[in-house]
């Protein structure tokens, strides 16, 4: 479950995105009634077994809701809800097709146990958030280039990078770049390298660069404008 809103007296419009279908808008009628046999589980980062109805509407009907796992350390933790929010909130703008992307919800659902997880404190870092949000990236095929300048291929002397070309550019091809640091570079690389879970450290002003070069890349080849990470 990537959003609900409240619609009508007594009803709730859901933004779903599963495993087999990808993006799924529902709605689920009578849900915010005391007595709704849905529970409060027509909620955010719930991962639900749903059955659905297919009717003329570009809404499928909710006929029925099981919780596979709902998450329930995450939303006593106001880093743990901050950050589930806004990967939900990535998910819901970047993929908003009606096709099947297995690895991006596996991902989603990686992060949201992670956040989840007691002994993961991490979780809930800048760090992990930038990682998932490169991943997501990557796994929606807009991941940046940096191993090599994205104008001549260069491969050394990478200092800057540029959202309209889509990756690292070198010095002699930095016009119309931000600066990039070697430990935000160095961060990037070993973010897509590295399990979620092992997202690598880094100072803020390098994390900054990293999320700079994530949204304009994004903003740029996908056309989405993602919520600052933190």
């Amino acid at each position: 479950m990537l959003r609900s809103i409240r619609y009508g007296e007594a009803d709730r419009i859901l933004h779903l995105y599963s495993k087999s279908r990808g993006r799924i808008g529902a709605i689920a009628k009578g849900a915010r009634k005391p007595r709704s046999r849905f529970g409060g589980r027509l909620e955010p980062f719930f991962r639900l077994d749903l059955v659905l109805h297919e009717g003329r509407s570009d809404l499928l009907t909710v006929t029925g809701a099981t919780t596979v796992d709902g998450y329930p350390r995450l939303r006593s933790s106001g880093a743990a809800l901050t950050a589930g929010a806004r990967a939900c909130d990535a998910v819901l703008r970047l993929l908003d097709a009606a096709e099947p992307n297995p690895p991006a919800y596996n991902l989603l659902c990686r992060y949201l146990s992670l956040l989840d997880d007691p002994a993961a404190p991490r979780a809930a870092s800048l760090e992990t958030a930038l990682s998932f949000r490169l991943k997501l990236a990557l796994v929606a095929g807009f991941s940046p280039e940096l191993a090599s300048c994205t104008s001549c291929g260069e491969a050394e002397h990478l200092v800057g990078f540029s959202g309209a070309a889509g990756g690292v550019v070198c010095a002699g091809c930095e016009a119309g770049a931000f600066p990039l640091g070697e430990e935000a570079h160095r961060f990037m690389v070993e973010a897509l390298a590295k399990p979620l879970s092992e997202a690598p450290e880094a100072e803020l002003p390098a994390l900054r660069q990293a999320e700079r070069a994530v949204g304009e890349t994004l903003e740029h080849h996908a056309h989405v404008q993602l919520r600052a990470a933190a």
